[in-house]
């Protein structure tokens, strides 16, 4: 059974100088919601990567290396067998401090809404430089080049290109999903599940039970009509149908 990290420092580093949030709304509508249609549904409806291994996933997170460095923000963050400390109003808590964790994230996406982002270039070399085994770049608008999702993964320094859309190593994987999604209509990046099973949404995973449920009901109903025509044909016969 997999455990999470608890990890501490020799000497904690001094925080106090760290800009954890700046207040500044800076991402637009489109960002916003895909956010979190990379983060509800695993917590909604992923039974997680097994052995009850925890894991942390978050969006627009400051995530800090080494203290005296300005921060990295990912527009989404998956980190396996970390255990964020309960007081996360704490300045030392409040974002993703790999010192305070004990490991890099294993995931991170960025979501390419301009051309000077940065996505292919210095976020590039810097999450490789922290050690985040996958990166992930969504463009839906085909900004920086004809790929609308481009997948790194981490060979020795530098990243490569991963071909496919599915992670083995943590049971997940991406699609491309065209719908409707909080009244918006788009091409949305979405979760699947190991088998290739889209990872649904708290709302979606509600009305899959409401549907399965009335399946069930009609089912039932249709058999005990069917049986009931079955008794009226043997009556017809002068038959009494047998009691159980």
């Amino acid at each position: 059974m997999s455990q999470a990290f608890s990890y501490q420092p020799a000497e904690e580093p001094d925080v106090a100088h760290l800009i954890t949030e700046d207040d500044e709304p800076v991402d637009n509508l489109f960002s916003e919601k895909q956010q979190r249609l990379l983060t509800e549904p695993l917590f909604t409806s992923w039974p997680g990567p097994g052995e009850d291994r925890k894991f942390l996933a978050c969006a627009n997170v400051a995530v800090f290396n080494i203290a005296r460095n300005p921060p990295v923000v990912p527009d989404m963050l998956l980190s396996f067998d970390v255990e964020v400390h309960p007081d996360i109003w704490a300045k030392e808590h409040r974002s993703y401090m790999v010192w305070e964790l004990g490991k890099p994230p294993d995931l991170v996406v960025e979501i390419v809404s301009n051309k000077v982002g940065g996505e292919q270039s210095e976020k590039k070399i810097k999450y490789a430089l922290m050690r985040v085994m996958y990166y992930v770049v969504f463009d839906p608008e085909r900004l920086l080049s004809d790929e609308v999702v481009t997948i790194y993964h981490l060979g020795g320094l530098s990243y490569r290109r991963f071909d496919g859309m599915r992670l083995p190593d943590y049971q997940l994987g991406f699609t491309l999903w065209e719908g409707e999604f909080e009244g918006f209509h788009h091409t949305w990046l979405r979760w699947t599940d190991e088998h290739g099973n889209l990872i649904l949404t708290g709302k979606e995973q509600a009305v899959h039970e409401r549907a399965e449920k009335e399946r069930e009901r009609a089912e039932k109903e249709a058999a005990l009509a069917q049986v009931e025509q079955l008794a009226e044909q043997l009556r017809a016969l002068g038959h009494e149908p047998q009691q159980r």
